[in-house]
């Protein structure tokens, strides 16, 4: 089976060819990924109206060009997948019309796709991570633990309340003067800081659950700003530092709870979505599962921020599972929690 994906719910415009073989390292023949990271930086964040715009004028390129990659045509991919929610509306649209337009002409099937499942089932895609698991997802957008018991079987342990982890990266990046986006721009000057230097609360650590905030953690990053009448460089490497421990901290003390709080205390813990590229986090929660006995999965890093890769795979994943093809007036929906596609 292979799967012509489209995924444009963001500021990435992203296709590929993704099928179902045995071996991890041959799903997938093609994934690309055309960024505006360029374009809305100047702005620190993304204008949903120019990546809609953007959208519109590569997407007919990114598509061939993942064809042309793949050595696939529009006729010879058996099925058309695209991500349908939740994102930007204006971004989505343009993916799901496009991929709708794609299947009625050539005749295959449609696969509307949840982008929060595209980051969930990626790590099944690169390895052969037998279910239940655990898993955190950390992105600019979300924020979550759930325990994962097969595919559309996803129950939610514990969110954030208020911002997701990424957000709170990016706009303490825009307060330290730091490029866009802000998670790899904290982790490269933190590598020079003094992480123990400013004083942080670790948020809810006598809430039970494992809900988590970060607009206390923000908010004391405003603070200490304030307080330096000129910031250098160290003074922004060491609040950087100090940031991202903080941040690392309430996630890894959260981590346990959700593991206690889980029925089936898996074995396998899944870190998912664009934070799961930073390699503090990494390390820390490879230390806990290290200590635990329990397996540690994480997708490579080009395939933790948005892609078309981990779209396709969802696809198959259903599939394979019994769901059905989606109808042709299946909806775009820039809200879409996971819960409402949990059987």
């Amino acid at each position: 089976m292979k799967v012509l994906a489209i995924e444009s719910s963001c500021d990435e415009t992203a296709a590929a060819v993704v099928c179902d073989a045995e071996n991890p390292e041959h799903r997938i023949l093609s994934n690309v990924v055309k960024s505006q990271i360029e374009i809305h930086a100047k702005y620190g964040g993304v204008v949903p109206e120019i990546a809609a715009r953007n959208h519109v004028e590569v997407i007919d390129i990114v598509i061939q060009e993942a064809l042309d990659q793949a050595g696939e045509t529009l006729k010879s991919v058996d099925v058309v997948a695209a991500t349908a929610g939740p994102g930007l509306i204006g971004g989505l649209l343009v993916g799901t019309i496009t991929a709708k337009m794609v299947a009625m002409l050539n005749k295959k099937p449609f696969m509307a796709i949840n982008h929060l499942e595209g980051h969930l089932l990626t790590p099944r895609l690169c390895y052969d991570v037998d279910f239940p698991h655990l898993l955190l997802l950390a992105s600019g957008g979300h924020c979550f633990f759930a325990e994962i018991f097969g595919v559309g079987k996803y129950e939610i342990l514990g969110q954030t309340l208020d911002d997701a982890a990424g957000e709170a990266f990016d706009k303490v990046a825009k307060m330290l003067g730091l490029e866009y986006p802000g998670g790899p721009a904290i982790e490269k000057v933190a590598l020079k800081g003094d992480e123990s230097r400013f004083r942080y609360t670790i948020p809810m650590q006598r809430r039970a659950g494992c809900d988590v905030s970060f607009s206390g953690i923000k908010t004391a990053s405003r603070s200490h700003i304030s307080k330096i009448e000129i910031l250098s460089d160290q003074d922004k490497a060491d609040l950087a530092a100090s940031f991202q421990r903080t941040v690392i901290e309430h996630l890894t003390n959260k981590l346990w709870r959700a593991y206690q709080m889980s029925k089936s205390k898996p074995r396998n813990f899944i870190l998912a979505g664009g934070v799961a590229a930073n390699q503090a986090l990494r390390s820390a929660i490879m230390k806990i599962c290290d200590r635990e006995g329990i397996n540690f999965f994480a997708p490579p890093l080009g395939l933790c921020s948005d892609n078309a890769a981990m779209i396709g795979w969802v696809a198959i994943e259903r599939l394979k599972a019994g769901f059905p093809p989606s109808p042709l007036t299946a909806k775009t929906r820039p809200r879409w929690p996971i819960t409402e596609i949990t059987i």
